[in-house]
């Protein structure tokens, strides 16, 4: 029966018809998705006729579920209720599982945005007692000079499960223990340290319990808290305080997200308890 393209519509007609580029459908036609009724061997111009829209109806929907071409293409090739429902019920089971990721993303997102506005907006230079919340910490017991401490990175990408994790801006801190601060030895850190979000799992993770502290903000990196601690200290000393653990360090604004020093700031906080 000879072709009767009276019927027939070009591949500029049917993209405009199911809002695709001529692009779209040619890389259909490619993973044999969707094949042309006719092409003109002479022009190679594409024809389609409604034979045609059923299967690209289907496409486009399953499109529109965010199934993987491949696996439309599986699905075309053998279609039935029993393998839609199966692929329908595997999409639904990846899309929570994206959801559940993008959770997480969004509290890292408003954690990190509550850290920017609370250091932009809290007094500096001004030390204060307040109580420190329980935390959970992962850490490197390994000393480190004032001058390394922007070679945290290699500790901490060294720790068994720190390749799960893909950002710990504003996470990773150091500290100097209670032997050192009592002693007023500033010079160098016994410890690099992770704070862990509540969704990350670290073997050997270590739950600190709530405790009363000293708190300092200032402005400037781990260069600058040797006389930040000194400060610290004598406000400790006047005020008939110890220290009752290792101190926790922590750049709030830095390199990692601006390249102007003056907006740096850095917290210590020194748990403590009466001497």
């Amino acid at each position: 029966m000879p072709l009767d393209k009276s019927k027939l519509f070009s591949i500029g007609d049917v993209a405009g018809l199911f809002n695709l580029s001529t692009g779209t459908l040619r890389h259909y036609e490619t993973l044999g998705l969707i094949t042309p009724e006719y092409t003109d061997p002479d022009t190679g111009y594409r024809y389609y006729s409604v034979r045609q829209f059923e299967p690209l109806n289907t496409v486009r929907y399953l499109c529109m579920l965010n199934m993987p071409l491949g696996s439309i293409g599986d699905f075309l090739q053998n279609r039935d209720v029993d393998v839609i429902e199966q692929k329908l019920r595997r999409q639904k089971e990846e899309i929570l599982e994206k959801q559940r990721e993008l959770a997480v993303i969004e509290r890292k997102i408003n954690s990190r945005l509550r850290m920017i506005s609370d250091a932009r907006s809290s007094p500096l230079d001004v030390i204060e007692v307040k109580m420190l919340p329980p935390c959970r910490l992962v850490w490197v017991e390994k000393p480190l000079s004032i001058d390394d401490s922007l070679d945290m990175e290699l500790p901490i990408r060294r720790l068994d499960s720190a390749q799960d994790t893909a950002v710990f801006l504003g996470k990773v801190g150091v500290g100097i223990s209670r032997d050192n601060l009592l002693g007023e030895r500033f010079d160098k850190y016994d410890c690099i340290f992770l704070i862990l979000d509540e969704d990350e799992d670290f073997e050997g993770a270590k739950c600190l319990p709530e405790a009363k502290c000293v708190s300092l903000r200032y402005c400037g990196s781990h260069r600058e808290a040797a006389a930040q601690y000194k400060t610290l200290s004598r406000y400790m000393r006047e005020n008939e305080l110890s220290p009752a653990g290792f101190s926790r360090e922590v750049t709030m604004i830095d390199f990692g997200i601006t390249c102007d020093p003056e907006k740096f700031v850095t917290e210590i906080t020194i748990p403590v308890r009466e001497a």
